[in-house]
This record gives structure tokens, C-alpha cells and sequence, in this order.
């Protein structure tokens, strides 16, 4: 684990991530393929490498006193490795995002013109916890034919690393300079800000993390950012929800992982099915000892619930806390998720055909669910292989991010001694 920053260390990984740029974007569809397939090769080899040195992150991430979500975000298991070799082989399974005819149009003097997909060139990846990030992000840059630049944190230096470098090999070995995919292997904080001085370089930058580190990010930088500021993820339960499948996608919703964007954070009620919905909710939150804290009208149907402050609203616990609302009809569902929440994921319980239109309609959110986990929101179930990051953002992607969203578009025009 290095500590020692030169800006200038910086500087060269950034010109030789725009230069290895353009030899990327020219690959074919299938020389990406057999890198990815190499990957894969490559990172199972190194597979007890990466379980010793993550174990040494996770011992010293302990001793340093991180709170237990970021702990186990930290962690590789071996579900989650299984996970970045699945995502990989999805991504592998998916067209080349290059090259793609988005428009034509042939005018009426036989101008022919195209809008076609290419990369947008270098992505800058600043990110907390998750080395699983390193992976994927490294398939979804390299199938969309852009370099990359990591810098994870400090915490877990030592597994990002080593899994960076298991995807340099391949593509070493494939004959693809190793610039395409770079790592910064300093902990010095001084190297983010060098990093967000790169606007020569750097096309995009992603912030992966903490609000306080996303909004440092985005401020100090002239760089195209694609934020994700929070999960203030909703759920509205309609008076036409049955109750089975309300209970099973609610609980499933926040229970299944706490400390993750896409877990609930607040639960509405309408007020027509409130008194045994709520009292189902009670029973089965406190055995999976889920602390619900409510507005009045839910504490007068369940006293023991504790009062919800104000701040409870606009709050993102990555914890087992649900903050429960009874609504008076869907119009005020609405009105609250798009006041308080983050435009990451919401969705609605409901066998009401009408009601699930109004709702996916007027809810201002990345992915609207309808009754289906908030947890079912991201990049593998969406058919994109993995995701890079989920934007909350409108411009330039929305939602979960995969690779035909790391790219742009030029137009083509095809003449034949045409003039105007």
C-alpha cells in the first residue's frame, strides 16, 4: 500500500489512458469478447490471492472502526466473486454497444445520414468499498471500448489492486496496452484532487460512494460527473394491494440488504387498508427486528412505533429502520415520494391497472417498481450485465448504468459530390 503522491505519476496515467483510448475504440466486437473471456481466466487464477489480501483489508477496515455496512460492502465472499464472474460472462453475452446505427435519414436530394454509437473515450472511477466495482467497471469500459482510470479507497487498496492487475494480464496477453485499464495505487487524498484537474483527459467521471464524497466530487471539478447521491428508495402500498404480495415485496425490499442504494427506506400506507396492513408490517418487521419509526396516524393505530422526526423523511438509514406513512390516496404518495425522495427507485403494490399508470407516470424516479423488489433494481436484472454506477441524475444516463451507456454519438453523412 503506497502513500507517497506525485502529481505528475498522475498526469501520465491520464495520457496514456487517452492515448490507449483510441486503439480501443477501434477493436472489434470479438477481440473485446476474448479479452473479457480472458478476464475471467485471469481473475479465478488469482482467486486466492484476491480472498487473502481482502481479508487484510477487512482486518484493518475493523480495526480502524468502519461501521459494519461498510464492512461488509468491503467484504468478497464467495458469492460475490461468483457474482463478478457472472456479470462478466453477461456482459460477454451482449451486443457490441459500438457501432450502433441509432438513426438514418436520407434527405430528398440522396444525402444519407446516420447517428452512430461510439465510446465517450476515458472514464474516471472514484469509488468507496466495493471491489466487486473493479471488476465489473473494467467489463462494462472495456465492452464499451473506453479506457478507465480506478481509484478506490484506502480501505480496500490492496483488493482492488490485485484485481486490476489479474485484468491488466489479460490484457497483456491479448496484445491491448495495459494503459486501458489503470489503477491509482496511492492512498494520498491529494491524487482525487489532481485526478479532478484532468479535464484534458478524463471524459466522464463516476463517484461511487458517500453523499459528502459524490457532492466533493461534482463540485470540484470542469469534468462531466454522473452522480448518485442517495437511495431514498419508497414503497406505496395501495388499498388494492393484496396482502401476501404486499408483505413478500416490501420485506423482501428492506430486508434483504440493508446497507445497499436500492434497499427501502420508507413505506406509505394508504389510510383505506392502514389498520391491518400496518398491524401484518408490525409483526413481521419485528421478527426480522426491523425498528419502525411513524407518523402520527400510524402511532395511533400501533402506539409502540416510534415517532418519526422530521429528518426520518430525507434520510437514507443503509440500516434495519423504515420509516412508515399513511397516505391519504395515491395523489399524496406521489406528492411525498417525489418531495422527499431521491429519484433512485420507488414503486407501488397494486392490482389496479389504473392506479399503477398514474403512478408510473407522475413518480419522478430512475426505476419505478411495480410489485417487484426496489432490490430487483440494477444493472444485472435490467439485462445490462452489471452496472457501473445507478444515476439519479438526468443527463447523461438515467438508472442503472451498462455499457451502451457509456457511450456517445456522431453523425455520418454519406454524399456523393453533394453541395448546399
Amino acid at each position: 500500500m503506497e502513500n507517497i503522491f506525485n502529481k505528475n505519476d498522475i498526469i501520465n496515467i491520464c495520457k496514456k489512458a487517452k492515448e490507449s483510448s483510441k486503439a480501443l475504440s477501434q477493436l472489434s466486437g470479438e477481440d473485446k469478447q476474448n479479452v473479457l473471456k480472458l478476464m475471467i481466466e485471469k481473475l479465478q487464477k488469482a482467486k486466492n490471492d484476491i480472498f487473502t489480501v481482502n481479508r487484510i483489508d477487512i482486518d484493518e477496515a475493523d480495526k480502524s472502526g468502519l461501521a459494519y455496512p461498510f464492512i461488509k460492502r468491503l467484504t468478497i465472499t464467495e458469492n460475490v466473486f461468483q457474482n463478478m464472474i457472472d456479470h462478466i460472462k453477461k456482459i460477454i453475452l451482449l451486443n457490441d454497444p459500438v457501432g450502433r446505427i441509432l438513426e438514418k435519414y436520407i434527405n430528398s436530394n440522396g444525402l444519407r445520414v446516420e447517428k452512430v454509437s461510439i465510446p465517450i473515450g476515458v472514464i474516471g472511477l472514484i469509488y468507496e468499498s466495493r471491489p466487486n466495482v473493479t471488476s465489473d467497471s473494467s467489463a462494462i469500459c472495456l465492452k464499451s471500448g473506453n479506457a478507465l482510470i480506478l481509484r478506490g479507497g484506502s480501505e480496500c487498496i490492496r483488493t482492488n489492486t490485485i484485481i486490476a492487475d489479474a485484468i491488466r494480464d489479460a490484457l497483456k496477453e491479448s496484445n491491448i496496452s495495459m494503459d486501458t485499464i489503470q489503477i491509482i495505487r496511492t492512498i494520498d487524498h491529494r491524487a482525487v484532487d489532481q485526478l479532478l484537474k484532468m479535464d484534458k483527459y478524463i471524459d466522464l467521471l463516476i463517484p461511487r460512494g458517500g453523499k459528502d464524497l459524490i457532492k466533493k466530487i461534482s463540485e470540484g471539478t470542469k469534468i462531466p460527473t454522473l452522480k448518485h447521491y442517495e437511495g431514498i428508495c419508497h414503497y406505496y402500498v395501495s388499498k388494492n394491494a393484496p396482502v401476501d404480495m404486499a408483505v413478500s415485496v416490501v420485506v423482501n425490499s428492506k430486508c434483504q440488504s440493508f446497507e445497499v442504494c436500492n434497499a427501502l427506506e420508507k413505506l406509505l400506507i394508504d389510510e383505506k387498508c392502514a389498520s391491518y396492513m400496518l398491524k401484518t408490517f408490525y409483526k413481521v418487521f419485528n421478527e426480522q427486528n426491523v425498528e419502525l419509526r411513524g407518523c402520527e396516524k400510524t402511532r395511533k393505530i400501533i402506539p409502540e412505533i416510534k415517532q418519526a422526526a422530521d429528518e426520518d423523511w430525507s434520510t437514507e438509514y443503509l440500516a434495519p429502520i423504515l420509516t412508515v406513512k399513511i397516505v391519504k390516496d395515491i395523489d399524496e404518495a406521489v406528492s411525498h415520494i417525489n418531495s422527499y425522495g431521491s429519484h433512485h427507485t420507488d414503486g407501488i403494490i397494486s392490482q389496479d391497472t389504473d392506479e399503477i399508470k398514474k403512478f408510473t407516470k407522475e413518480v419522478d424516479s430512475a426505476s419505478v417498481m411495480v410489485n417487484a423488489s426496489t432490490r430487483l433494481s440494477g444493472g444485472g436484472e435490467y439485462g445490462l450485465g452489471a452496472a457501473i454506477g445507478i444515476s439519479t441524475d438526468r443527463m447523461h444516463a438515467r438508472g442503472p448504468v451498462g455499457p451502451n451507456d457509456l457511450t456517445t454519438y456522431k453523425w455520418i453523412a454519406y454524399g456523393n459530390g453533394h453541395i448546399r
